[in-house]
């Protein structure tokens, strides 16, 4: 085990030290906090939110310590919290837009509140911002756990334009160089992902470009740098899709689903008797429990 020992304490001498995880999860939540929640009445207040500012101000300025040089940090401080106010907008332009699309939704409040869609799409917002400004790291931390918080995965290196809607959103995977136009919505178990994962291609667009205007429905993948899915499109649920399409168009998945009537012989086989159809026929087996089936 001495090895070993040696082995874990010369992989800490080579790695950068990084902060706690729970120290920047605790810093995003403050600040959304302030920004999207309706908890504190003491938020109603002007010279509250400049306290409060003040203070997650200082926490990011330390936080910051751990991934840029100490020449940078504040300046790097700086220019995030200078982008806070057009991130706020463009984050609440995002949530008018979810609320004006989902029937479901029955407040601007419910939305901001509880809708992971809304939580990862804002959480996008911010960590675009570090990934702009180098802070590749913490950008990544960032979308993480928004990822871990709503089963959304969205890189902080996409762009993704505004008024932009995730419906559910379980499952939802979008790459590093996709580009998302203004006024796009997609629901849930959608892939935007790349055709091959290769090393080499690291610097390469990988993902696809969707228009503007364009719905994308359950459980459809885009993939390649090269696909485009032109403006006013609709991608209908379960499409896989690896070539550019025009403006306007309808792309779908034509689904065959057959329901048959069991026959009276069928229905009054004993319980311990197995059900077995082949390759969607029509002729059916009875296959015992016990029996053993080549």
């Amino acid at each position: 085990m001495n090895l070993f020992y040696q082995k874990i304490a010369k992989q800490h001498q080579e790695l950068a030290i990084l902060p706690e995880k729970k120290l920047i999860h605790e810093f995003i939540d403050n600040l959304f906090a302030i920004l999207f929640s309706n908890t504190s009445k003491s938020f109603e207040f002007e010279e509250t939110i400049k306290f409060k500012f003040n203070e997650l101000e200082k926490q990011f300025d330390e936080l910051v310590s751990n991934f840029s040089s100490k020449k940078d940090q504040k300046q790097q401080t700086k220019i995030f919290f200078n982008a806070i106010p057009h991130l706020h907008h463009t984050a609440l332009s995002d949530a008018q837009t979810i609320f004006a699309k989902d029937p479901a939704a029955k407040s601007i409040e419910e939305v901001l509140y509880s809708y992971p869609g809304f939580f990862a799409i804002s959480m996008y917002r911010f960590s675009n911002q570090l990934w702009k400004q180098n802070l590749r790291i913490l950008a990544r931390t960032l979308s993480e756990y928004a990822h871990i918080k709503t089963s959304i995965d969205i890189h902080p290196g996409a762009q993704i334009g505004n008024d932009f809607a995730i419906d559910h959103g379980t499952g939802v995977v979008i790459g590093e160089t996709t580009i998302i136009g203004n006024n796009v919505q997609i629901y849930h178990g959608v892939t935007l992902g790349a055709l091959t994962v290769k090393k080499e291609d690291a610097f390469t667009k990988r993902h696809p470009s969707i228009e503007d205007n364009v719905i994308i429905y359950a459980n459809s993948t885009i993939l390649g740098g090269q696909t485009i899915v032109g403006k006013d499109s609709i991608i209908g649920g379960n499409v896989c899709l690896t070539y550019s399409i025009p403006p306007n168009s309808v792309v779908y998945n034509k689904n065959e689903i057959k329901i048959k009537t069991l026959s009276k012989k069928l229905k009054e086989i004993p319980k311990n008797t197995a059900i077995l159809t082949l390759n969607y026929g029509t002729t059916e087996r009875y296959l015992s429990i016990n029996e053993s089936f080549d």
